[in-house]
């Protein structure tokens, strides 16, 4: 299962450019890269949040359908998860499915009125595993988080409106339950692609409304050699709608 399989996330890359991978010699690295060629070759990892200008908030919804429908899983709830120190909020578990769930709440989940956009950033940093090879660059964390309609500009006008989000996961999807991942089968044991699909609120003190966000998450887990020893990590997700899997 090697790069040539991932022909529906390499049409996405080649708009902006391949990466170059390690020596050929590190076949590991290589196949874990594969995977990511979907991820545009930025050039430098960006630690700093972009400068934009101050927006309102983005309403988001669902696009695209699945050529071949399939019949979500049960959606694990808080019992699932263990109830142990967490990273942020995010419990150590080698659950992929709880794991996709949690992250994809997360991502839709802030309040202006106690933290900033650079605790709302950071928080997600948090848990975003980066890989050995690169593949993975925390540029792709901030163009997919902006995807879901907070911008560092923005951020400081819904706290004057005092706006806050939440989300619940309303169906999940991993894997061979996802026809682009049955078609093109993951290049390694141990790496899973859920799609998530969050129904989110966003409030403000003269607004409401509500609706449906998909959000793909790709979770790492034992025995995958990049994957931490005793848990999974989130090694990626997509918001934007043109990156969702289906």
């Amino acid at each position: 299962m090697g790069v040539g399989h991932w022909g529906w996330a390499m049409s996405w890359f080649r708009r902006t450019g391949r990466r170059q991978w390690f020596a050929a010699g590190l076949v590991a690295l290589l196949m874990i890269g594969g995977i990511f060629l979907l991820w545009p070759a930025d050039g430098r990892v960006e630690e700093a949040m972009p400068k934009t200008s101050s927006t309102a908030l983005a309403t988001a919804g669902p696009s695209g359908t699945s050529s071949a429908p399939r019949e979500p899983s049960a959606v694990p709830g808080e019992a699932d998860m263990p109830a142990v120190a967490t990273r942020d909020g995010l419990p150590p578990t080698r659950d992929y499915r709880a794991l996709a769930v949690a992250v994809a709440k997360g991502i839709y989940t802030w309040d202006s009125r106690s933290s900033s956009y650079s605790d709302v950033y950071a928080r997600i940093r948090s848990w975003w595993e980066l890989l050995p090879d690169g593949s993975n660059p925390l540029s792709v964390l901030v163009r997919e988080f902006e995807g879901t309609g907070v911008t560092a500009g923005s951020f400081a006008t819904l706290a004057d409106q005092s706006a806050r989000r939440s989300g619940t996961a309303e169906s999940l999807r991993c894997d061979l339950e996802l026809a682009k991942v049955e078609e093109y089968p993951a290049p390694w044991e141990g790496l899973h692609v859920c799609t998530v699909t969050v129904q989110v609120v966003d409030e403000s003190s003269n607004s409401r409304n509500s609706y449906a966000a998909p959000v793909t998450v790709m979770v790492n887990c034992p025995p995958a050699i990049t994957a931490p020893a005793e848990s999974c990590a989130m090694v990626g997700f997509y918001a934007t709608a043109e990156r969702i899997v289906y």
